[in-house]
């Protein structure tokens, strides 16, 4: 069930001009509404890492945790750095870790502190819908980083939909396509094409608009 561009371009500037102009720059979204999900079921555990073809204007926040070179090299990048020290001392400091949920859009942490950040970060980050992910502590972290700084989670909660950031709305239509078809072909691929009754496309503080699917 490919998208058609011109259709998904058409449904991408109508969502842009929706709306009051805001101050900040506003993200595009892309939901996809699914049918006939058991929401207690395994399917709906459904959670995959996209990697945009197009980076967003707007970087996420990416924090590193851990220590040694690895440690160095993200510190050396001005990335957001958690040693192993500074990890233990959250213990038990809930206004800390709250603070790294917030303000973390992603966590990229060395493979042998994953128990520890579980056991300390993880009240804070669940709730979020944050999840850790583990990296070697031999990692090439510039090359994980710029991978990150182009990726999505495209993934079921609540609801029988995934909802998740695109873009921005300074981004080219021709890239945000791109983009949006990524996220459709995963979702496509791993749950089926038979059970996506609609998709939208929307600005952060928009109205969304259908993407006509058949």
């Amino acid at each position: 069930m490919p998208l058609d561009n011109e259709i998904i371009k058409g449904a991408v500037d109508k969502a842009k001009t929706l709306g009051r102009q805001r101050k900040f720059k506003q993200s595009i979204e892309l939901i996809i509404a699914l049918k006939d999900i058991n929401m207690k079921s395994n399917e709906a555990k459904f959670r995959e890492v996209v990697y945009l073809p197009h980076s967003p204007t707007k970087e996420p926040n990416i924090c590193i945790v851990a220590s040694g070179d690895l440690l160095l090299e993200a510190k050396k990048l001005g990335l957001r750095t958690i040693s192993r020290e500074e990890l233990n001392a959250m213990k038990g400091n809930k206004k800390a870790t709250r603070a790294v949920g917030n303000s973390c859009d992603w966590i990229l942490v060395s493979s042998d502190l994953m128990g520890l950040v579980g056991s300390i970060l993880g009240p804070a980050l669940g709730p979020r819908g944050k999840v850790p992910i583990a990296i070697s502590p031999k990692s090439n972290i510039t090359d994980i980083v710029n991978n990150y700084k182009r990726a999505v989670w495209a993934r079921l909660r609540n609801e029988p939909q995934v909802q998740c950031r695109v873009g921005t709305e300074d981004m080219k239509n021709e890239d945000l396509i791109e983009n949006i078809k990524a996220v459709f072909n995963t979702v496509e691929s791993k749950i089926g094409a038979a059970k996506i009754a609609k998709v939208y496309v929307k600005k952060t503080m928009g109205v969304p608009v259908e993407i006509a699917i058949r």
